[in-house]
């Protein structure tokens, strides 16, 4: 995992600890002032949300115990781990940025690609110049390495 995820998931976990378990706690209190329970739709949903937030609490913990912090701005070379790749699509030329990191911090849409998905394991090991086949969903694709940065 980069530093950066590793800081947005200890991050999570502490807000989850000081904010919203603690809302829940009074909202479920609030809930049962309300009186019975078996009809109480706002003690439910309080419970519901407790639920929730334990078990991302739980499964964070778990994420960050367990996580090895990479710098990337060590390494240098072919495309690994925590490398930030351009590439250009080889049909359309429309040129993407990645960076390859960690499944608990793998956002597509922020341009954080999962080190499982099929794109990242078929860079491992390229340089830039390369070409990489990739079979996704909608067909074979074809993509040109055009830089790897460790920052």
């Amino acid at each position: 995992m980069t530093r950066a995820g590793h800081a947005a998931l200890d991050q999570e976990l502490k807000a989850l600890k000081t904010v919203e378990r603690p809302a829940v706690i009074k909202a479920i209190a609030e809930a049962r002032e309300h009186g019975d329970l078996s009809e109480n739709a706002e003690y439910h949903a309080a419970r519901e949300r407790q639920s929730f937030v334990e078990g991302r609490i739980k499964e964070l913990e778990a994420i960050l115990s367990r996580a090895e912090v990479i710098d990337p701005a060590k390494l240098s070379g072919a495309i690994k781990f925590g490398a930030t790749v351009t590439l250009v699509d080889e049909d359309s030329d429309e040129e993407r940025t990645y960076q390859i990191v960690g499944e608990a911090e793998a956002d597509i849409e922020r341009g954080l690609l999962n080190i499982r998905s099929p794109l990242a394991r078929a860079l491992i090991g390229k340089d830039a110049g390369d070409s990489v086949e990739v079979r996704t969903p909608g067909g074979e694709k074809s993509y040109e390495v055009l830089s790897i940065r460790y920052v």
